[in-house]
């Protein structure tokens, strides 16, 4: 199955015994947009709605940490999810918050597929939606293995020392460079030093897929970062970041690692060193 599924394939698939569609929109608490209640007005027909706010450590002191295996776990327990269905995700978010969730679904072995576009795309081309919710079994799921990696704020301080990874940002540019305070986590703008700057949403076509694979390859070099050597995302708190590991992954790249706590993290402490203006 790929990592970036169509509209016209879903479509073709619904019903299928063996699919389980996620909903995985969130949306920033300044937005002003409530994901459960979007998810209850249309959705996807058949689709479950992850809630992807489960998706985190709250024993962790990392704002929205990602999820312990055992958390992870429980969360897919409660969907239904089983071991060998074949799992699509999709959002309805400015953020395409489903990145975040391919992440840590590959984090824990789980294949998974993207709508791309997601529901906006299904619903500009006049696909069907439903309301409500759907009735869910548990199961009996459990995780093994996965791929992608994690970084800490020690490794991002050991790598501001030592270097060895490329750091990509993926907020817009005026956050990155300080011109504008990042408002979204109340905290002075800026980037940790020698991050390269690659807004997420310049990866992405007007109607919100993905650009092809050599537009997507050219986005990264023009951002001075070569996807073949180490590389480590940030955004302003995980999320965005994943859009650009996403990208990274669909040109060919299977090591992008991804810094969790990001800027709301790296931001808050007055210990971390921290630059302005556009990257060096």
């Amino acid at each position: 199955m790929d990592t970036l599924q169509t509209t016209h394939w879903l479509a073709q698939r619904l019903g299928d015994d063996d699919l389980v569609v996620l909903d995985a929109s969130s949306h920033l608490p300044g937005a002003g947009r409530d994901a459960q209640a979007e998810y209850a007005d249309a959705h996807i027909p058949g689709a479950r709605f992850l809630d992807l706010k489960t998706l985190v450590n709250p024993e962790s002191e990392v704002p929205s940490a990602y999820p312990t295996r055992s958390q992870f776990d429980a969360r897919m327990r409660e969907l239904g999810v089983q071991g060998a269905d074949t799992i699509v995700l999709y959002d309805n978010s400015a953020m395409r918050t489903s990145a975040r969730a391919w992440f840590l679904f590959r984090l824990y072995g789980v294949k998974t597929a993207i709508l791309d576009g997601g529901l906006p795309k299904w619903i500009a081309e006049g696909r069907p939606t439903e309301t409500g919710t759907v009735p869910i079994e548990k199961s009996g799921f459990t995780s093994s293995g996965g791929e992608g990696e994690i970084r800490t704020k020690a490794d991002m301080l050991g790598n501001c020392d030592a270097g060895g990874e490329q750091v990509v940002d993926a907020r817009d540019a005026g956050r990155f460079t300080g011109e504008v305070p990042d408002s979204v986590h109340n905290l002075p703008g800026g980037h940790i030093p020698g991050a390269r700057n690659l807004f997420f949403a310049d990866l992405l076509a007007e109607d919100g897929t993905f650009l092809p694979p050599e537009q997507l390859a050219e986005g990264f070099h023009k951002a001075g970062l070569d996807p073949d050597k180490p590389l480590v995302a940030s955004c302003g708190g995980g999320v965005t970041a994943s859009v650009v590991l996403l990208a990274h992954y669909l040109i060919g790249h299977e090591h992008g690692a991804l810094y969790d706590g990001s800027w709301s993290e790296w931001g808050a402490d007055p210990a971390t060193p921290k630059e302005t203006g556009p990257a060096a």
